[in-house]
């Protein structure tokens, strides 16, 4: 999981290039006053299944909204393609919305996924500057970006309707769905929530890698 490129919603050039009849009028410039809002479009793909999955917020990019897309994914799609799952496997970053150090990223896990959904929650971090070798990058959203290349993304639904018509020889696939509730960032997480939390490190680079298992309530949900 990883979030893409945040995108300006409006008349605003996309990089890249596009056979067309006529030129495709946009801005001069691109000033966030202009625009009709900053999409943050959220990624999860399936290594495993060759899927992927974005989730558009209309609000900020925080450890509330990664969680919640993690969330709305495993509802929409991953508990229906893996039934007898209890356990996930996370790849993600090490620092953002989703990094090895935010308190609210792991609070959220604990939270929304271990005790809601069930689930084991393991998480793999990978080493600062090293996010070029999450499969994510090269397998969903670089043709996402080739696809909408030099197209003006002036809504959501476009950004949307482009992200839902990514395919690839390889048989790639991809849904697209918006998440318009809204993040407040900058909360914080107390110690003595912190030490309620069921986190395990694991035993090589503890610091990137591990496991969050559900609570009493979450063991009694499965």
């Amino acid at each position: 999981m990883d979030t893409k490129q945040k995108e300006l919603i409006g008349d605003f050039k996309n990089a890249g290039q596009t056979w067309c009849q006529r030129p495709i009028e946009v801005n001069v410039h691109d000033f966030p006053s202009d625009a009709l809002g900053r999409a943050v479009p959220y990624g999860i793909y399936d290594v495993q299944r060759h899927v992927g999955a974005v989730y558009v917020g209309a609000s900020a990019d925080t450890p509330a909204f990664a969680v919640m897309a993690m969330a709305h994914w495993w509802e929409d799609i991953g508990g229906s393609a893996y039934p007898q799952a209890r356990q996930l496997l996370i790849l993600a970053d090490a620092g953002g919305s989703h990094g090895c150090r935010p308190r609210l990223w792991k609070a959220q896990l604990q939270r929304q996924l271990c005790d809601r959904l069930g689930l084991s929650v393991t998480v793999c971090h990978y080493p600062t500057g090293c996010s070029k070798w999450n499969p994510i990058e090269h397998r969903l959203f670089s043709h996402m970006s080739l696809h909408w290349a030099g197209q003006p993304l002036r809504t959501v639904e476009t950004m949307l309707s482009y992200g839902r018509g990514t395919t690839t020889a390889t048989g790639l696939r991809v849904t697209a769905s918006l998440i318009e509730d809204v993040y407040e960032t900058g909360k914080r997480v107390a110690d003595a929530v912190m030490k309620t939390l069921q986190v395990e490190p694991d035993v090589v680079c503890p610091q990137w890698n591990y496991t969050i298992r559900p609570g009493l309530r979450g063991a009694l949900a499965t």
